[in-house]
């Protein structure tokens, strides 16, 4: 069987399990099974398919079928330009989330938090585009050994602190405050893909009953974490409800749309 053949194999299998992107997926986790690069794939069409290649490609297309995302089979999303390191323990960066990277690029600021770092994405940009004392935090010890391995190999200097929140750092120690928290219902699950109910982790993802279990706790520690003037920078769920936290201790609230035209990022000064 030459490579041709094998993509066109497996995307019509992904085609009628109704996939997205069938074809881009198919080059994706055949590129990944013979590790190369998806434009080797085109230069090397008529190559034979090896048996050790063949082996992969069918077990990536078999655990794609079951609803397994192509970035946990790769084992790396792209993101900022980044190639970052992911697994079932941390949840998969997504293109909507670089608006939260752009907000914070508006300002200079000497230290910032992420709160909730999962992969280390978002830290880890923001460590390599600014010259900040970056430090980041999460609850879940296997999602900050994901961050820690990305941090390595992109050398980006990134304090990692486990704990809830920011539970374990002192009072007003940050100019800015970033994260993207969980923020989807409980009543939603049943209604998301299976590729997320089933295979991202639900500590990621889901805030309680209405999705605002986490921005309640997130903000009055944000107020306690920042210096005066300090900034908050949140990825949104629900704008209104979350506006509405934002009493007067808060000032200058901005939000931006993403392409869209969706309400996605919130920013506002302690």
């Amino acid at each position: 069987m030459t490579l041709r053949t094998a993509l066109l194999q497996g995307q019509k299998l992904l085609e009628d399990a109704g996939i997205l992107a069938p074809r881009l997926t198919a080059e994706v986790l055949l590129a990944h099974a013979i590790g190369c690069r998806r434009a080797w794939l085109y230069a090397h069409s008529d190559e034979e398919l090896k048996e050790l290649w063949w082996i992969h490609y069918g077990r990536y297309l078999h655990q794609r079928l079951e609803g397994m995302p192509t970035q946990y089979i790769t084992g790396t999303q792209e993101f900022f330009g980044r190639d970052f390191r992911v697994t079932p323990d941390v949840l998969i960066p997504r293109p909507e989330t670089e608006h939260l990277i752009e907000a914070v690029l508006k300002y200079s600021v000497s230290t910032i938090l992420e709160i909730g770092t999962g992969s280390g994405a978002i830290a880890i940009t923001l460590a390599l585009e600014t010259e900040a004392r970056v430090t980041a935090t999460d609850i879940s010890a296997a999602a900050l050994d994901v961050a820690r391995s990305n941090s390595r190999r992109l050398a980006a200097l990134v304090d990692f602190v486990e704990c809830d929140l920011g539970s374990a750092l002192r009072d007003s120690a940050f100019d800015l405050i970033v994260s993207n928290p969980p923020y989807i219902a409980e009543t939603d699950r049943p209604t998301l893909q299976r590729e997320v109910r089933d295979h991202e982790p639900p500590l990621a993802l889901f805030a309680g009953a209405d999705g605002l279990a986490v921005y309640s706790r997130l903000i009055p520690e944000a107020a306690r974490l920042l210096k005066p003037g300090g900034r908050l920078i949140l990825e949104l769920g629900c704008l209104e409800k979350v506006r509405q936290m934002l009493d007067k201790g808060w000032r200058d609230i901005e939000v931006i749309p993403d392409l869209a035209q969706v309400p996605r990022v919130l920013s506002a000064t302690r």
